[in-house]
């Protein structure tokens, strides 16, 4: 095996990540169809070997069928369901499990041929194994959620659905920067301290911003108050404070109340952020990275807009999650993209000034 380039970077090792990177963005798009179709309870086993394989044949079908009925969700919700429709939720559940054993099986073993061949830049080898050990976290996180749901509600908790949510991008926020890393070499320049905190603030915004929707989604507040720009008629909807700090993760109007008002924020803060760069005309292809993230982000905000007024349906909401996947891509490359260029910002005048 050869290497691309020198020692600090490796096209091969960057390919790697990326790919692993486009494989955790399908899983969060699958999770949300899982989720959309009310079939991440289906399976009520944790077993990461054998679980690999589905029913193979009528008593295992019977089987996992039984285990499904002795829970809430069931006899509330799927009361009287046929075992053919089992079958259709149970395996948009395996299917997600499944990808999920993908990707730990398409990191971790090219990490330890890289590591082998000397293929990784020493100082991405430690990043590698906490993103392998972050993997291996989120399978435990994923099983940790779907017990919420197994003994007294007919869902998962929608706290547990945002960790497990959030660990995800976390992960793949990682592999597209550890990419870029592997793929230019190591840092070479120093980067302007001003410009480079406000695209990590926006970073952290997206990134909030998807916890808060994973909220949403999991209090399934997308459901209901699906007028806009109010919300029933109303700014602010009827909240149950009686349910203390919890009404912040589990009451409909509140958590989807947040979500918008955070979307607000994100449109504001971003184009702020665009115009700054179109002002100071940033070098080295800044500008169009922030008008990207920018554009992006009204984008987003739209799709969001039509997924609530149709009260989400699945192609919708599914594609809503893809699209906040992609804008956390965006504003991770934007953010490496400033630490990793010295750009010159000119004013319109003759002063000069770096942020």
């Amino acid at each position: 095996m050869k290497r691309f380039s020198g020692g600090d970077q490796s096209r091969a090792v960057a390919i790697w990540l990326f790919a692993t990177a486009a494989l955790v963005f399908a899983m969060v798009v699958v999770g949300g169809v899982t989720r959309l179709t009310g079939s991440g309870l289906s399976i009520t086993e944790w077993k990461p070997i054998m679980g690999a394989l589905p029913p193979m044949n009528a008593a295992d079908w019977a089987e996992a069928f039984e285990k499904y009925r002795a829970i809430p969700q069931y006899a509330q919700v799927n009361a009287g369901m046929s075992l053919g429709e089992f079958k259709g939720i149970f395996f948009w559940e395996w299917f997600h499990r499944l990808l999920g054993r993908l990707i730990g099986g398409v990191f971790a073993v090219p990490f330890v041929v890289f590591l082998a061949f000397r293929q990784i830049p020493r100082r991405l080898i430690g990043r590698c194994a906490v993103l392998l050990a972050l993997g291996g976290l989120q399978g435990l996180i994923g099983w940790w959620m779907v017990t919420s749901g197994l003994s007294e509600r007919i869902d998962v908790a929608p706290e547990r659905l945002a960790v497990h949510l959030g660990l995800a991008l976390l992960i793949f926020m990682g592999l597209v920067w550890t990419g870029l890393e592997a793929w230019n070499g190591a840092e070479r320049s120093r980067h302007p301290v001003g410009w480079s905190r406000g695209a990590a603030i926006l970073l952290g915004a997206v990134f909030l911003q998807c916890l808060l929707g994973g909220l949403v989604a999991g209090a399934k507040a997308g459901f209901v108050f699906t007028d806009w720009p109010l919300m029933n008629g109303e700014i602010l909807p009827p909240i149950e404070w009686g349910q203390g700090a919890l009404a912040f993760l589990h009451d409909q109007g509140l958590v989807q109340f947040n979500h918008r008002a955070m979307a607000y924020g994100l449109l504001l803060g971003g184009t702020l952020y665009a115009w700054q760069a179109w002002r100071w005309r940033l070098a080295e292809g800044l500008g169009a990275a922030a008008f990207t993230l920018a554009a992006a982000l009204w984008l987003q905000a739209a799709l969001g807009v039509v997924t609530l007024i149709h009260a989400v349906p699945l192609w919708l909401g599914a594609l809503h999650q893809a699209g906040a996947a992609l804008v956390l891509a965006i504003a991770t490359v934007n953010l490496w993209l400033v630490r990793r260029s010295q750009p010159r910002l000119f004013m319109s005048g003759p002063r000069s000034r770096v942020l």
